[in-house]
């Protein structure tokens, strides 16, 4: 096996140094874009050696105009009698795709024709597989808040190696929600910790401590997200959450604190530690200066002993700022798929995202 290469420089090196001159030559007049920017963890630049026993390798997407379509086959067949059978060490033949790209593997070299994972797409038929979107042109609000954060992720932190056909202009309106759904994000997610923060301390006080743990995982969770929303980063699914959270500017104040308060042995030491996380959180929100300033410190739950920071109160203000009527109608609080559900086979089924766009009518 070849010294580890990160994925991303693979594929890029891979385009310049062998595709791309083979498709100028043979099809000269082709204008098209290509890079990686799909599924895979090497495009959000979290890949390690493990990484490379599936769906990993030489690889890219290449993107031709409609008018072209009919060269794709010619195309694909192509590279695979011209492709060299490994590349920097690493084979250029796939295993076929079973069960998705997930389960697709390197095979050893071979001399003859490979099959090799260079997918050729339109612009238009890549996003409509993988995002489930009829219309790039024309995002609604509920179909951004239906729409997997992970390959918005994956949209935005990959990267484009060669562009003839406006690739780049189409990542550019993917960058990031647009400002009101981002508000109606933001103001969810402080309802959501708003409406769980009590119960780390009402649970412990009843005596339930693994209850406790519990509320307070989700807590965490729920201040991770707002991290992630504040600095007006996409979040990637479970297995990259940490990963990528650790890269947020918040993170070096934000992840101690956090993790000591999961660390934490009882309740009140557990309510101790997210309350600093609240003053973090309140802090930041304040910077944004999207409303009237809020206040940083936690106070008591009504009569009860326990310490909050109140989200509630920060979802109402921002919710006033919101002046898009397609989201100011939207009933209630619920916040994006992403925000109300950690289903994988939800969120990977782009048919049934999109009947979640009702939720929002």
């Amino acid at each position: 096996m070849a010294e580890f290469l990160a994925g991303m420089e693979l594929s890029e090196l891979f385009f310049h140094e062998l595709v791309g001159p083979l498709i100028d030559t043979e099809f000269p007049k082709l204008e098209y874009a290509a890079g990686l920017i799909g599924s895979g963890s090497e495009v959000l630049g979290f890949d390690t050696p493990m990484s490379t026993d599936h769906s990993w390798g030489p690889r890219f997407q290449l993107f031709v105009n409609p008018a072209d379509c009919d060269k794709q086959q010619a195309i694909s067949e192509f590279l695979g009698r011209e492709l060299p059978g490994e590349f920097r060490g690493y084979s250029t033949h796939f295993s076929e795709i079973i069960e998705g790209l997930t389960r697709q593997r390197q095979l050893a070299p071979v001399e003859g024709p490979v099959n090799h994972r260079i997918e050729i797409h339109t612009i238009d038929s890549f996003l409509a597989g993988y995002l489930g979107l009829r219309n790039h042109r024309e995002m609604t609000a509920s179909v951004w808040l239906t729409r997997s954060e992970q390959r918005l992720a994956t949209i935005r932190r990959g990267k484009v190696f060669h562009d003839q056909i406006g690739l780049n202009e189409v990542r550019a309106k993917l960058h990031y929600y647009p400002r009101d759904v981002w508000l109606f994000m933001l103001a969810s997610a402080w309802q959501q910790l708003g409406q769980e923060e009590p119960f780390v301390g009402r649970a412990g006080d009843s005596g339930d401590e693994l209850g406790s743990r519990v509320v307070a995982a989700r807590l965490v969770n729920a201040a991770m997200r707002l991290g992630f929303l504040m600095e007006q980063e996409y979040a990637p699914y479970s297995k990259w959450f940490g990963t990528a959270f650790a890269r947020l500017r918040c993170a070096p104040e934000l992840a101690p604190v956090l993790r000591a308060a999961l660390a934490a042995v009882d309740w009140r030491e557990r309510e101790a530690q997210l309350s600093q996380a609240y003053g973090i959180l309140a802090r930041m929100h304040n910077q944004l200066g999207i409303t009237r300033n809020m206040p940083t410190e936690v106070s008591q739950f009504h009569d009860r002993p326990f310490m909050v920071i109140n989200g509630e109160d920060f979802a109402t203000e921002i919710v006033r700022q919101i002046t898009d009527p397609e989201v100011a109608k939207i009933a209630c609080l619920i916040g994006s798929v992403n925000q109300f559900s950690a289903n994988v086979d939800l969120l990977e089924n782009n048919e049934l995202l999109s009947r979640l766009e009702a939720l929002y009518m």
